[in-house]
């Protein structure tokens, strides 16, 4: 005799014609749903009437019992009461299929999705394949900001022979770490007010997109270790200033903070920024982000509190959508025109931009119209595509412009073979977790790092993947007060200085073991990568680097010598 079959939404079935019995719904497996479906041959007895008549007959029940046992019985009515008014909401309701077909029960589909990412991280990755960052990425960034002991046991679980590894080649003769760590001077031949820059700073992360107390944590922290504090493009907050701690203060298209009521650009209120705030130090211009290059930027409405309104000088409550072009120059001379206005604007700061590198013809157009006027931002910031700390479009997440190796390698390269990047300093701005990271991204053409996402660990950020919700439970990107508060930037701080130290002390014990004593003798053959199981090549090998003149003299790669031609000083566009 064949037995009945259990779908796995918990309802029994039988491929027989006979019914099984008077009682089959009683059945312990009846009552166990899940969210799959049977298969299409096999009729289905529903389950929607059953429920609320069971949750209906359980809310009746203690009144029954009350009349006719023992009057207490009734106060059971206040715990199956609800379950019964739920029961009828979602057997009416018609917006969600699994609710309207499983009353009550399909509410746990809800719940284990809302809690995932928890479930995910916690009980099911291991240590290396956690995404974004996998668990030994996050440990060291925890253990670093602690100041605890952050050696690895027992060996690399990671396999050396896997495609993609890499490697700094070491010295047979290492020398002793450096107990200092050298400034990067940022400040071109028009610029009267360079900075001396750390080698690791706080990439751009908006007052609105994280608490208040995360930025002021973020800022003391700087103040507190030497480094600079990118504002993000949502202008300047008293959280950013109360530390005192040097800020870089970014522009996008938005304009936040000196916007007039059509959003375009209010120079006298930029000027007046900058003279009410002697903490920023240089001026950043985002053309664009990594994750989501040609997007401009989102803030949730429920993140768009009074006061982040206020100062941002949007409406409260509504989802601020910054336009993904500028309004202050559409071309190459433009660009630089507006760089020369907040030079003279600014007192003479450092002007530099950041962008995700996309058609290259494009860049390649500024570095022209540069050569023409002889005028340059003092410094580039290159994102790249996998970057992003706030709310993206998956299409443009995934999807769009250059990831920052290949990036930021071009930059340099660019600048190089034009004979720029004497002029010009290039900052990497993203995923810089442990002191190899920074070690790339110098050995690939940058001056020094931003870091966004480490900070943020740093800060006690569990990657709950909410940052755009609001509700993230750590208080770090939320506007919440019953969150923000668990955030106390009296501890946060020393822990985001802890990790900035440690990163370099890193960085500059892995140069010693190489024979380095400063990031300028970094050069791309001191970095291995596997490419296949028997192919070992270096960074020299696989990426691309030109050399002054290489343009004028036609020795670029035929790539690089059609989008040379193909650039215009006078259009971004070929």
């Amino acid at each position: 005799m064949k037995k009945d079959i259990l779908t796995a939404f918990g309802e029994v079935v039988t491929p027989f014609k006979t019914p099984p019995g008077p009682l089959w719904f009683l059945s312990p497996r009846t009552i166990l749903p899940s969210l799959f479906l049977a298969p299409s041959h096999i009729k289905i007895r529903p389950m929607r009437h059953f429920i609320v008549a069971t949750a209906l007959g359980l809310s009746s029940l203690p009144l029954l019992l009350g009349l006719t046992v023992d009057p207490q019985f009734i106060y059971l009515i206040a715990l199956f009461g609800p379950l019964a008014i739920r029961a009828v909401i979602d057997y009416t309701q018609t917006r969600h299929a699994i609710l309207r077909n499983f009353p009550l029960i399909g509410h746990f589909r809800y719940i284990f999705e809302a809690i995932r990412p928890e479930i995910q991280q916690y009980f099911v990755e291991n240590d290396s394949n956690g995404s974004p960052f996998n668990r030994e990425e996050r440990s060291v960034i925890y253990q670093r900001a602690k100041n605890v002991i952050d050696a690895l046991p027992f060996g690399s679980k990671f396999d050396h022979y896997h495609k993609g590894h890499e490697w700094l080649n070491h010295s047979m003769v290492p020398l002793r770490p450096e107990s200092s760590f050298p400034k990067i001077k940022i400040g071109g031949p028009h610029c009267q007010r360079p900075y001396d820059a750390s080698l690791l700073n706080i990439s751009a992360m908006s007052f609105g997109s994280l608490s208040a107390n995360a930025i002021l944590a973020l800022n003391w922290a700087a103040k507190e270790g030497g480094f600079a504090h990118n504002t993000g493009e949502g202008s300047i907050s008293p959280y950013h200033t109360e530390k005192k701690g040097d800020l870089i203060w970014q522009l996008g298209t938005g304009y936040f903070g000196c916007r007039n009521p059509k959003g375009d650009f209010d120079g006298e209120m930029f000027r007046e920024k900058i003279q009410a705030h002697p903490t920023v130090k240089m001026i950043e211009i985002k053309i664009s982000q990594g994750a989501k290059p040609g997007h401009g930027g989102i803030l949730p409405g429920r993140k768009v509190t009074p006061e982040v309104a206020a100062i941002r000088g949007v409406p409260q409550g509504q989802t601020v959508h910054s336009p993904p072009y500028h309004k202050a120059f559409k071309t190459p001379l433009e660009l630089l025109d507006f760089i020369e206005h907040l030079r003279e604007l600014s007192g003479s700061l450092p002007i530099g931009i950041k962008l995700c590198v996309g058609r290259k013809s494009e860049f390649l157009s500024l570095c022209k119209a540069m050569l023409m006027r002889q005028t340059y931002p003092d410094f580039i910031a290159v994102d790249g595509s996998e970057g992003g700390t706030g709310a993206a479009p998956l299409e443009f997440a995934n999807s769009i412009g250059h990831p920052l190796n290949d990036g930021l390698s071009f930059i340099h390269s660019a600048l190089t073979a034009c004979d720029l990047r004497r002029h010009i300093k290039i900052i990497a701005s993203g995923r810089v977790i442990t002191g190899f990271d920074l070690l790339k991204r110098l050995v690939l053409g940058a001056d020094l790092c931003y870091a966004a996402r480490s900070m943020m660990f740093s800060l006690g950020c569990i990657q709950a993947l909410r940052c755009h919700k609001n509700d993230c439970p750590a208080g770090v990107a939320t506007q919440r007060k019953t969150l923000t508060s668990g955030l106390v930037p009296e501890v946060k701080f020393k822990r985001v200085a802890n990790f900035h130290r440690a990163t370099l002390e890193s960085l500059f014990e892995m140069m010693a073991a190489a024979g380095l004593v400063h990031p300028s003798q970094l050069r791309p053959y001191h970095i291995q990568k596997r490419l296949n199981d028997r192919e070992i090549k270096h960074y020299g090998e696989i990426y691309t680097f030109l050399e002054k003149g290489d343009f004028d003299k036609g020795l670029a790669p035929v790539a690089w010598m059609s989008s040379w031609e193909k650039a215009k000083a006078e259009s971004f566009c070929p």
